[in-house]
């Protein structure tokens, strides 16, 4: 018998469902309209060629928090073992999926707070499924994103009431969706609320779009990136793409002449790198990091099985470059800027595996890409 290996390719599973009743209504804003957070740069110092920060998704877990453990652990490592402050990442940029299985703040010590306490940099983020979501049988009344809000998207940072005695004050972002403007790039946080596949609904998608334009005026010296809990492409076993969110980001990419350099998402708990291919001739790579943490990673599915379909006019140009399904891990970004050349560099770790008596195994370089801005 000759055997074949199977070629992974973006797949829609073909018994998807309507979950569209768990949308969530968003709480109002903490800060003002259009909800951008400038990152502080020296006055004094020239002109920054370097940027470094650590993204992760999916950290949540209670089973066996001693792998979330092992991936806080491995960034702050990379954070204190920097040989100099240009190579030390600035922050940590979680794609949600902070708490599991909803978003209660009697969650977030356990599995945020204390995990994350030796983490030496900022932690900013947007929220995912998990974390919007309300448990009905919560015994106490809490509104949406409670939590998340008051861990994130506070006014000043203060001390977070349900962390008993941890050092990590509230973080000062401006809304549930939100833009980071860093030295290098600008860093556009969608929400995509509770339903399997995503929503995104009208008002945040007028946001987008307007954010979209106000970051390609500083493109020549500004990375764009997006970042969004539920991935557009996967080709896993338990969600595959999202034909909502597919559809949401190239009619704003459509609506405001601009698309991003690269977009980061979550939710599916495995790693995947698709590139896409447009006809303008731009290729913009789609990131899934979502092992970040929680117990259960999801394998590759084989798209000529009839729970999968791959042959869709919404997956043209789309190729998976390479995955990693049954290890947990983590992203470094950098986006080097000199008068020479411009790039974001992405380097996604691994750990070794679920070792529970080490939880100071060393995670290794798994996958490396190189998004070439130059000349732009």
């Amino acid at each position: 018998m000759i055997s074949t290996k199977i070629l992974y390719k973006a797949v829609f599973k073909t018994d998807q469902i309507d979950d569209s009743h768990t949308f969530q209504p968003l709480p109002l804003p903490s800060g003002s309209y259009p909800y951008r957070l400038k990152l502080e740069e020296d006055a004094a110092a020239e002109k920054p060629q370097a940027m470094v920060f650590h993204m992760v998704g999916d950290t949540g877990g209670f089973r066996q928090p001693e792998l979330q453990k092992q991936v806080a652990g491995q960034m702050a490592q990379q954070y204190l073992n920097a040989i100099c402050p240009e190579e030390r990442p600035s922050f940590l940029y979680h794609l949600g999926d902070i708490v599991y299985h909803y978003g209660e703040a009697d969650q977030y010590e356990s599995q945020f707070l204390q995990p994350y306490e030796t983490y030496p940099g900022p932690i900013y983020a947007i929220a995912g499924n998990h974390d919007t979501d309300v448990n009905p049988n919560c015994r106490e009344h809490y509104e949406s994103l409670e939590a998340f809000y008051a861990a994130f998207c506070n006014t000043c940072p203060a001390t977070i009431h349900f962390g008993t005695g941890l050092k990590r004050k509230s973080q000062v972002q401006p809304n549930v969706y939100w833009t980071m403007q860093a030295p290098l790039a600008t860093i556009i946080g969608l929400h995509t609320n509770v339903p399997k596949y995503g929503c995104i609904q009208k008002e945040q998608k007028s946001w987008f779009i307007k954010e979209l334009k106000e970051a390609a005026k500083y493109s020549a010296d500004k990375a764009i990136i997006v970042c969004m809990h539920h991935a557009p492409y996967s080709a896993d076993v338990n969600h595959g793409s999202s034909q909502p969110m597919i559809e949401f980001l190239e009619s704003a990419f459509e609506e405001a002449g601009v698309k991003p350099d690269i977009i980061f998402s979550g939710h599916v708990h495995n790693y995947q790198r698709f590139n896409k291919h447009y006809s303008d001739g731009k290729t913009v790579p789609f990131i899934v990091a979502g092992a970040g943490g929680f117990d259960e990673l999801h394998g590759l599915a084989d798209p000529y099985e009839p729970s999968y379909y791959a042959e869709s006019e919404l997956f043209d140009q789309v190729e998976l470059e390479n995955y990693c399904d049954n290890r947990h891990g983590f992203l470094k970004v950098a986006i080097e800027k000199t008068p020479f050349s411009f790039a974001i560099k992405g380097e996604y770790y691994t750990l070794p595996g679920k070792d529970r008596e080490n939880t100071d195994q060393e995670a290794t370089l798994f996958d490396s890409f190189t998004v070439d801005l130059t000349g732009r």
